[in-house]
């Protein structure tokens, strides 16, 4: 059976103390519960630490050695205890972030600045991976999903959203027109997602019903590319406003069917794994990504 800090710091404070009355007060417990406290850790030990007379207490030979490792063992703890609420003032050691690569470059990394001088004891690890990962498996403190999250037992935050917009270059509707209607972009050509079907689902009301299915004309399985492919003139693409709201604001890109397009948001969660409280590594980069998150209003 292990001894218990309980143990150890009821036998330092009948030493310093001179009694074990003097001991419970000071630790705010039972005369009788420090002596048991005594005479279990004594029997784990297998020793007698304190002879024990009706004027005082005095230390064996046995109990003098095993008091100065007891006080180094208190000590230990009591620095780690320091060290953990400085940890929590001042944030430090390595941070693991994973997050599909359009996200990373498009938000994650504009951000990298600010936090790092916010927080300079955190060593930020950046990778990006479009699949659902094994957090434990690649050591990822956080990896950041978007759209519905498909396991509802995994601990998430939602940092926030963005609307999906159908869009095109200002080249590719001067050479081919602007589609005036939903049905009209059956003559088009489309670019889609290789996985999964429902990125091919867009947004856009017909026929009274709330998404048109679109058959790719060519297809990719990142966002970013086909966002490049989209800028590049090769196509319209159903894209979303993380990625993209430069490329409206500067005009690079234009938005098509803005009357039937629907006001869809894909979720922005945060995954993580917990069993416990979460380090205040994790905790302020969550804070500090959703706040601009909110303030870049995706």
């Amino acid at each position: 059976m292990k001894i218990t800090l309980e143990e150890l710091l009821a036998y330092t404070s009948v030493v310093d103390s001179g009694s074990i009355t003097a001991a419970a007060e000071q630790l705010g417990q039972t005369t009788s519960g420090i002596s048991r406290a005594l005479s279990r850790l004594e029997k784990k030990l297998d020793t007698t630490l304190l002879r024990r007379t009706t004027r005082r207490l005095e230390l064996t030979e046995e109990g003098r050695s095993f008091l100065a490792h007891a006080r180094e063992i208190i000590n230990s703890v009591e620095h780690a205890e320091e060290q953990m609420a400085l940890r929590r003032l001042n944030p430090a050691g390595r941070l693991r972030v994973n997050a599909a690569a359009p996200f990373m470059e498009h938000v994650i990394v504009p951000l990298v600045a600010g936090f790092r001088q916010r927080f300079p004891q955190i060593e930020l690890e950046l990778n990006t991976d479009n699949l659902i990962i094994d957090l434990l498996e690649k050591r990822t403190d956080i990896a950041i999903r978007i759209g519905a999250l498909r396991d509802s037992t995994i601990h998430a935050r939602l940092l926030g959203a963005s609307r999906l917009r159908i869009l095109a270059s200002p080249d590719y509707i001067a050479r081919f027109g602007e589609p005036q209607s939903v049905e009209e972009l059956n003559h088009h050509s489309l670019l889609g997602f290789t996985q999964p079907e429902s990125l091919n689902l867009w947004p856009l009301r017909h026929w009274q019903a709330e998404h048109f299915a679109i058959t790719p004309t060519l297809s990719a399985s990142s966002g970013e590319t086909l966002r490049q492919l989209a800028l590049r003139g090769e196509g319209i693409a159903q894209l979303a406003d993380f990625m993209t709201r430069e490329d409206l604001r500067q005009g690079r890109l234009v938005q098509l069917l803005a009357a039937e397009t629907l006001d869809v948001r894909q979720p922005i969660n945060a995954v993580y794994y917990r069993n416990a409280q979460l380090a205040a590594r994790i905790t302020c980069f969550l804070d500090y990504v959703s706040v601009h998150i909110t303030d870049a209003q995706m």
